[in-house]
């Protein structure tokens, strides 16, 4: 595999997204109960997710400690809510480094700092959660004899009889060798971790003792970096978990965007999330960016958590843009997704052709974004496309009305003041006159 100490930014990890099924208590879970056993009543989750460390005052705390695990001083650092109530039982997350990084980099958020911590989960998880970044022997995780794993064992037992846990609710996530780790668990320990999440990993170097039984797994890994070593591995998964078997759409290249994909048809509680990015070896990367990594700034994080929760994403607004000229809506012409198609005001309808969200400076509608041809001059047509997070896809909706293009300066305008169905709608220079002006509707 290529080492990870190259003198780059170093961020700590993560991947992609999803609505799951794994939200815990009285759910199917890939923890502790067996995988045929029925979904438990709330109740009996309480009783069989409770850990000595319930009710106990804890002498852990947020921190580096260490332990004997198979004869070797082992360290790591343990980060315990602020607001930790011993009565509650908390998720558990372990986070793995990459070759030559450090416990230190991923409980610190590296570069990006508390932001980023623990891969970015730390703040996400809003003190539900208590985090763990091990620090591997010689900074990565050859699990000789299988002593890796030991070592989480013996961390889990050390944790879990002090502090409160929900035995139900254990992850593990990684970037390059600490996604290597963190399959090494699924393989060797699928009823103990309830789910993974494997950023950019080169495959099953730290082992894969057992490998058959389902564990939900969540795959990120970049179009330049292997790819075909990341879709066998999400592959085993999909096996395992029973999915339905399919070729995922992926991004294309050059288009610096990523697309997550939730399998269909697999056992309840074990999905398969598979997050192909444009990019390289990274853990950080970031849509509409080329080459650029910033856990801050990452996609990875907030899906990762998604998936790792049961989080459903957040619903965007949606809305029409209608003419006050014309008083028609922007319209996608004859309600066509293919790339390319231009925009022209229709009577305003309910129709998914005149819906529009905004993410940022993108204006979406029908999975693609608003689009002005690159370099366009006054008079382009405008259409819809990919979404791949250029300037030439982004929007400013002005106070005055009009909404101009952020790489040309030039504006919505509907075509020689026109106000019948059908009229086209161009970039033109600004002069806020009525056929430049929208309102949401």
């Amino acid at each position: 595999m290529s080492k990870d100490n190259r003198p780059r930014r170093r961020w700590a990890l993560i991947g992609a997204a999803a609505a799951l099924l794994l939200t815990g208590a009285g759910a199917d879970v890939a923890g502790a109960a067996p995988a045929a056993a029925p979904a438990p009543t709330s109740s009996d989750v309480v009783a069989a997710a409770a850990t000595p460390g319930c009710g106990k005052a804890p002498t852990l705390r947020s921190g580096t400690h260490t332990i004997q695990s198979g004869g070797k001083t082992r360290s790591f650092i343990l980060s315990v809510p602020d607001n930790y109530d011993n009565t509650r039982q908390h998720r558990l997350v372990f986070g793995f480094h990459w070759l030559g990084g450090t416990m230190d980099q991923v409980a610190g958020g590296g570069s990006d700092g508390d932001v980023y911590a623990h891969y970015g989960l730390r703040r996400l998880a809003n003190n539900t959660a208590i985090f763990v970044a091990p620090q591997g022997l010689n900074n990565g995780w050859g699990n000789s004899g299988g002593e890796d794993v030991t070592f989480v064992d013996n961390m889990i037992k050390r944790i879990e009889d002090d502090l409160c846990v929900d035995t139900t609710q254990r992850f593990a996530l990684g970037f390059s060798y600490g996604g290597a780790m963190s399959i090494s668990l699924a393989c060797s320990r699928p009823t103990v971790f309830r789910a993974i999440a494997a950023i950019a990993s080169p495959g099953e170097i730290s082992g894969c003792a057992g490998g058959t039984a389902p564990v939900a797994y969540m795959g990120i890994h970049g179009l330049s970096d292997n790819i075909g070593g990341g879709r066998a591995q999400r592959d085993r998964w999909v096996r395992n978990n029973g999915c339905t078997v399919q070729n995922p759409p992926e991004p294309a290249r050059g288009s610096n965007t990523h697309i997550s994909t939730t399998y269909s048809g697999c056992r309840t509680g074990y999905p398969v999330v598979w997050a192909a990015f444009d990019g390289g070896h990274q853990q950080g990367p970031v849509d509409g960016c080329a080459g650029c990594e910033s856990g801050a700034r990452s996609w990875v994080k907030n899906e990762v958590w998604r998936f790792f929760t049961g989080e459903q994403p957040p619903t965007p607004t949606t809305f029409r843009l209608r003419g006050e000229a014309a008083g028609r809506c922007l319209d996608v012409n004859g309600a066509n997704s293919a790339n390319g198609t231009p925009m022209i005001i229709w009577d305003c309808n309910s129709g998914a052709n005149q819906q529009f969200s905004q993410n940022g400076k993108a204006l979406q509608v029908l999975g693609k974004c608003l689009d002005a041809p690159a370099n366009a001059a006054a008079g382009a047509r405008v259409r819809i496309w990919d979404c791949q997070g250029g300037t030439n896809q982004q929007w400013n909706l002005n106070t005055n009305g009009t909404i101009s293009n952020a790489q040309n300066g030039l504006c919505l305008d509907i075509t020689g003041a026109g106000t019948t169905n059908g009229t086209a709608v161009i970039l033109w220079n600004c002069h806020t006159g009525a056929n430049q002006r929208w309102a949401r509707a």
